[in-house]
């Protein structure tokens, strides 16, 4: 407490500087420190983002708060402010000066121990993120706002991830009742809040993220999550998974992973089953449960014989492979020196000074052609711009149709008015024009919606500002097929028939960050492939007359591996980097790539 104390004494002290003797020059030092408030008040802004190397020395300056002249922006919708280790507390004023926020970012800050004064109320906000901070509780007076009335009565989503909570706001549920999503992963919890799971204390909310903690027990009333879908309680400390969670009506996707289960068939189903299995095995109370079975009625004769297949396959040891290779998702890593015809990257001098890093990597054997593989793609794409890329101000992910890139490529920066592009979904344009084009688009959704947030490439233009030169990469044909941070190009696009892809990272903040959000977007592939070759596979024995030409297997010649190593293998082929002499800048991935992979994926070299 110690420290949310001094972190409001300083607050007070810089604000204190500016009054009295020098207080116009004190006034001013800070107005020239902060020019984006300054340019949000004129253009009447409603989003505002803070980040970058400079704000850690601004934020220190003003005693480890945000400025208060921020909080006299009350048309502001959406604020973020991330990645700054000075930052102890947002500051007074903040509900009070931002009544129409919408989506409040607080990511990679250091806000902590707790948060005081409190945040809310804040009556218009949907969206909060205070993850990666230094958070320990979250009390009445130092937390997310009052109980009563609700403090966020609109907020629909709450990241808390990365943090150091032990325990959680009783009030939560109170506080913020139209609550949708809840990610509390990566912190030091052991238990959740009995009114969390009280009778209709959370009745919207859908995904709760809890993994990497220390939770000794789940209560049986989280059956009362009456809209919940997703559940992952992974690397915790469970030894039981209560019967009653198979009662929640619309539960789809559950993880358990990492845990001590006493019930050692239930751990092994749970490290490879579908959710529905488990379920199934929860709702009939275990092994040790069949008179409570028989009780509930007779089953469906198609159950049943599963069941006894099931039985068959365990008693002639097949049951043990069947769990050890559900559980297994498996990454080939194809070597330079195996590909005989390896893509590569030559990065020009023209980009250094805009963005200068780039890394780039080849999977072959997606399946993306049944229902909506290709839309659960597309999206888990943008999800990971939001996330790990920020926004895409820390980094921006392109994917492409490897059949349609010819290489080698090169990386460079041209002019606006010589960068030509074919983006995704228009005519060629060059960049000037293309971004002339978004911007007017922009200022007439802001008009048509009456609104400020805007969607689509629309969001992203500010990252080009002051740049005299835009990236691009080419490809040996001179066809522009990337145009990062906004847009791909319409001659590379993903299609569904597309099974082998050629993906890139740039960024202008390091090498590192290009790396780990590759090694996120590749093991996020493996798990889309293998849940897509599960799905079909179960789709294909349930069809009594099944068609072979549409619901066909990948061809294992696709893949090096064959079938040899599990049922949806994918291989990741190595992409090196060059600089303008020909010399290795980067190779992905590399040995210490797709170095931490959760326990069920097996990376093989």
């Amino acid at each position: 407490m110690a420290s949310s104390g001094a972190g409001r004494k300083s607050c007070a002290e810089s604000r204190k500087s500016g009054a009295g003797g020098g207080g116009t020059m004190a006034v001013a030092a800070v107005s020239e420190a902060w020019p984006e408030l300054e340019l949000a008040e004129r253009e009447r802004r409603r989003e505002l983002l803070l980040t970058g190397p400079g704000l850690e020395e601004r934020v220190r300056a003003a005693g480890g708060c945000l400025p208060p002249r921020l909080f006299t922006l009350p048309l502001l919708h959406y604020l973020e402010v991330s990645g700054c280790g000075s930052l102890r507390a947002p500051g007074p004023g903040l509900a009070q000066g931002l009544p129409q926020l919408h989506s409040l970012v607080l990511r990679r800050n250091a806000l902590g121990p707790g948060l005081s004064p409190e945040l809310g109320p804040l009556p218009a906000l949907r969206v909060l993120d205070l993850s990666g901070n230094e958070l320990e509780a979250l009390p009445p007076g130092q937390g997310l706002g009052p109980a009563e009335p609700p403090g966020l009565p609109q907020l629909q989503s709450l990241n808390l991830s990365g943090n150091r909570l032990r325990e959680l706001p009783a009030d939560l549920a109170r506080c913020a009742p139209r609550l949708q999503s809840l990610n509390l992963t990566g912190n030091l919890l052991d238990a959740f809040p009995d009114t969390l799971f009280r009778p209709g204390a959370l009745p919207l909310l859908s995904e709760l993220a809890a993994a990497d903690n220390r939770l000794r027990e789940l209560s049986p009333d989280i059956a009362h999550l009456a809209s919940l879908k997703t559940l992952d309680l992974s690397n915790n400390q469970l030894s039981e998974i209560p019967a009653e969670l198979a009662d929640c009506p619309r539960l789809k996707e559950i993880n358990f992973r990492g845990n001590k289960l006493r019930d050692k068939r239930l751990e092994k189903m749970v490290g490879g089953c579908q959710t529905r299995s488990i379920l199934e095995y929860l709702r009939v109370g275990g092994r040790g449960s069949r008179a409570r079975a028989r009780a509930e009625g007779p089953e469906k004769e198609d159950t049943r014989k599963k069941r006894r297949e099931r039985k068959q396959r365990r008693e002639s040891g097949e049951g043990e492979e069947e769990v050890a290779d559900a559980a297994r998702l498996l990454l080939r890593v194809l070597h330079v020196s195996e590909n005989p015809a390896p893509l590569t990257i030559r990065v020009s001098p023209e980009v250094k000074d805009v963005r200068p890093y780039i890394v780039g990597a080849v999977v072959r054997g997606m399946d993306l052609q049944p229902g909506n593989a290709l839309k659960r793609f597309l999206s888990s794409q943008t999800k990971l711009h939001e996330e790990l890329c920020e926004k895409r101000t820390a980094a921006t992910i392109a994917t492409h149709d490897l059949r349609s890139v010819r290489g080698p490529l090169l990386y460079t920066a041209r002019p606006p008015q010589d960068l030509k592009i074919v983006p995704l979904g228009r005519k060629e344009a060059k960049a000037q024009e293309l971004v002339r084009q978004l911007q007017l688009e922009a200022e007439e959704q802001r008009k048509q919606r009456k609104r400020q947030s805007v969607s689509g490439l629309h969001r992203y233009l500010h990252l080009l500002d002051g740049k005299e030169n835009y990236p691009c990469l080419v490809d040996t044909d001179g066809d522009v097929i990337s145009f990062p941070p906004i847009t791909n190009s319409e001659k590379t696009k993903i299609k569904k028939s597309t099974c082998d892809l050629f993906l890139e990272v740039t960024s202008a903040t390091s090498l590192q960050v290009c790396k780990d959000i590759m090694d996120a977007l590749v093991l996020r592939m493996a798990e889309m492939n293998k849940h897509t070759l599960e799905n079909r596979e179960e789709e294909s024995l349930s069809d009594t007359e099944p068609n072979t030409a549409s619901r066909r297997l990948p061809d294992p010649q696709r893949s090096p591996q064959g079938e040899k190593d599990g049922p949806c293998p994918l291989v990741v082929e190595q992409v090196r980097v060059l600089d303008p002499e020909g010399s290795l800048r980067v190779v992905y991935p590399s040995k210490a790539d797709l170095a931490v992979v959760p326990p069920h994926v097996t990376v093989v070299r």
